[in-house]
This record gives structure tokens, C-alpha cells and sequence, in this order.
């Protein structure tokens, strides 16, 4: 993997960058569709690739070792083709999956014991299964195994949680060199920050995780529940010390506006949810605020989803009819809503890039987060 920065912002940490893959390029600042078990929720791979239009997209480490278990993924030739996608695919390492399952887990310096969501049946994540489990996978960018901390959390915990990160990321890097790839292309490597909301131990993993070398760093355990406040003096105390020279991913974040305080932070990569889980429950992203699509005024309302038409369900759609498919729960209406928010996403990140690349991204942002605030 190879990392090119194009450009930075004048007026904020703000860049512009190009990550280069065995699967193709990846323009930064990007988002990534979470494609959690080998789909992105609702969307078609067609729908996927010419529609919305992302370079890269996720899936889980955790999810995928489940079901449908690795060796069916290998015997596919891997997830590229298992899921028919032949552009990039990261995969989260499953740390923040065996947080969701505080009640089903049992942590210890070896690694994480856990109860499957699916069946009851107990499995063991280590640092150097969760490598092995990833290799078979095949995905462009794998994650280090670490702990996702809560929030709150106790600061103690969070020090001892976040040594334990550390000494975890030192097995999956020895451990890696052990395991060759398996698909005849590179994966890279990204470690994770962790420390909670906790500024000096965010400083001491930022400082831990930039010494480990590798071709890219990922900050974890944000996007938890913590104000955004927190997570952005958190965002910015970490980018100061992470290698402006290597791309920078903040995990699980977030909504539109999130997103771009963190690009202006210096972020370049993100992943979240948000957009397709919102879509399904009818909430739409656009650049003039968020619409609750089931409210009753836009029963009568024949306009266009959204006017700017940045997919083909924009236009070829009436929030009216949209409206009518959640009131009759027909799952037209979550494809529909689906491919808007990923669609807009993906026009947000890109327009981010085009103002960093014009020197006006500053501007652009503090208009663009006034403007998405509002309740449509």
C-alpha cells in the first residue's frame, strides 16, 4: 500500500491524499459502506459500485468468521470474490464487536472468549487468530486485535486496557510476518489508538502506535457514547502525533457533521452504520438537514427526494411515494433511502476533497455544518 499526500488545507489540519492498493486507488478524505457480513445492507453490488460509487467498503472480521465462516471464504477464493467486489475491502478486527457482547465475553491477556450472537456457541479470538482469520479473509486493509473500551470508563481501566492494546498489536505484528498472504495481493496493516477520552493516554497510544511503523494508523474507541466535544479534542490530540505521511482512520464515526470536524482535524478515512441503519428506520442525510421521511407532511409532498439528484433514486423518486413505501413497510422503501444516504456520503467526502484542493475547505465546512444542523 502506498500513500501519496496531495495537499493540506490552509485554514485547518484538513488534507487531501491518495492511497494506492493491489485493488486500485483510494481518493482521501473517503468514506466506507459498511458491508458488515459481505453486503452492504439493502444495495445490490451493481447498485453498489455504479451508483454510489466508493472506492473501498468494510466488512467484519467477527461477523464473517461466524457466518459463513472462513473456510467457505477461502474456498471462494477469498471476499472479493465470495461477495463479487473487486475494488478495496478493509476489515475491522472484531475488538469492537466482542465489546458490543459485554454481557457474552471474557477478557484476558491471551485474548477474548466469547458466546456467538447466533447460536450460543463459544469461540476464542486471539491476536494471532484474529491475523490468521484475516489473512483468509483477504481484505486490502486488516486491523490489529484490540479492546474497544465503554464510555464512561474508569481511568484505570482505560490505562490498563490500552497496555493491553499495545502488547496484543505487538503479537499480531509478529505473528503476521508468520502468516503469508493468501490471494496473491498485499494487505496492509493498521494498528489502533485507543485511551478512552483520557488526553495523556490517547497521547502515550498515539506515540505507541506511530512508533510500531506501519503503513497506515486507525484511532478506536471514539464514536462510544462520549460527546462529540470529547471526541474531537480526542481526533486532535492523536493527529498531532500520528505521521502526516501515512493515512488516518477514525473508526465508527459518524454523522454528516461529524465527519467533516474530523477531516478538519486531519482524518482522511471513516466507516459507519449511520447512514444505511438510519436509512431503514427513514431518515435521510441531505446538505439542507435531515428529513424524518415518516412525518405526516410529506404525505402531499410530489417533490424530489432530494433535488441535487447525486443518485438515480434522488430524482426518479417522490418524497410522497417514498413516504407511502414506509407507511406500507414495503423494503422498497429502505433500498431507496439506502443507496440516497450512501450516496450522499460519498458526495460529502468527495466535495470535502474538491475544497481542500481549492484552499477554501474551511470556509465550506462551517457553512456546510450550519446548513446540515437543521430538521427538515
Amino acid at each position: 500500500m502506498k500513500f501519496d499526500l496531495i495537499t493540506k488545507d490552509p485554514q485547518s489540519k484538513a488534507r487531501a491524499g491518495l492511497i494506492t492498493t493491489d485493488h486500485g486507488p483510494i481518493e482521501t478524505p473517503i468514506f466506507m459502506p459498511v458491508g458488515t457480513v459481505a453486503t452492504v445492507k439493502g444495495v445490490h453490488q451493481r447498485e453498489l459500485k455504479n451508483d454510489i460509487n466508493p472506492d473501498i467498503i468494510l466488512g467484519n472480521t467477527y461477523h464473517l468468521y461466524l457466518r459463513p465462516q472462513t473456510p467457505i471464504i477461502e474456498k471462494a477464493g477469498g471476499l472479493h470474490k465470495f461477495m463479487n467486489w473487486d475494488r478495496n475491502i478493509l476489515t475491522d478486527s472484531g475488538g469492537y464487536q466482542v465489546y458490543s457482547l459485554s454481557g457474552n465475553r471474557k477478557i484476558k491477556e491471551e485474548g477474548v472468549k466469547f458466546k456467538s450472537h447466533i447460536d450460543g456457541s463459544y469461540h476464542f479470538f486471539s491476536p494471532e487468530s484474529v491475523m490468521e482469520i484475516q489473512r483468509t479473509i483477504g481484505a486490502d486493509i486488516i486491523m490489529a486485535f484490540d479492546e474497544c473500551t465503554p464510555y464512561p470508563c474508569d481511568y484505570r481501566y482505560a490505562k490498563r486496557s490500552m497496555h493491553m492494546t499495545h502488547r496484543w498489536l505487538d503479537r499480531c505484528i509478529a505473528h503476521l510476518e508468520k502468516v503469508p498472504v493468501k490471494y496473491g495481493y498485499d494487505q496492509a496493516f493498521f494498528p489502533i489508538v485507543q485511551g478512552s477520552t483520557y488526553t495523556d493516554l490517547r497521547a502515550q497510544s498515539a506515540e505507541y502506535i506511530a512508533n510500531a511503523g506501519a503503513v497506515g494508523n486507525a484511532i478506536g474507541g471514539l464514536s462510544v457514547g462520549e460527546p462529540a466535544e470529547e471526541m474531537y479534542a480526542m481526533s486532535e490530540v492523536v493527529c498531532n502525533i500520528l505521521p502526516e505521511d501515512k493515512p488516518r482512520y477514525l473508526m465508527g464515526v459518524g454523522t454528516p457533521i461529524n465527519i467533516l470536524e474530523n477531516i478538519a482535524l486531519g482524518i482522511d478515512m471513516f466507516d459507519c452504520v449511520m447512514p444505511t441503519r438510519n436509512a431503514r428506520n427513514g431518515m435521510l442525510f441531505t446538505a439542507n438537514g435531515t428529513i424524518n421521511i415518516k412525518n405526516k407532511k410529506w404525505e402531499d409532498d410530489f417533490s424530489p427526494i432530494d433535488e441535487m439528484g447525486i443518485t438515480f433514486v434522488d430524482t426518479e423518486y417522490t418524497k410522497a411515494y417514498l413516504r407511502h413505501l414506509f407507511a406500507a413497510n414495503e423494503f422498497l422503501g429502505k433500498q431507496i433511502a439506502t443507496i440516497h444516504n450512501l450516496g450522499f456520503y460519498m458526495w460529502l467526502v468527495r466535495e470535502a476533497r474538491k475544497h481542500i484542493l481549492a484552499g477554501d475547505f474551511r470556509e465550506w465546512k462551517d457553512k456546510m455544518v450550519k446548513q446540515m444542523s437543521q430538521r427538515l
